[in-house]
């Protein structure tokens, strides 16, 4: 796994105590589901091309 980068980030607390639930209620760190959130939002924005927290479901067969 490649180094993760360190920075400060400054957020208001309400949105602190948002994340933190959100976060229990996936069974994540804070740090952690920021960083799933930012990358499933990276990915949608077309953005980011790999996606390692979330593969893809396999498409379904159509049916004939």
């Amino acid at each position: 796994m490649a180094p993760k980068k360190n920075f400060p980030l400054r957020i208001d607390p309400k949105l602190y105590e948002v994340l933190e639930r959100w976060a229990a209620d996936e069974f994540r760190s804070v740090n952690g589901h920021i960083e799933f959130l930012l990358r499933d939002a990276a990915m949608r924005a077309g953005r980011l091309k790999e996606h390692r927290i979330l593969p893809q479901p396999p498409e379904p067969e159509a049916e004939e």
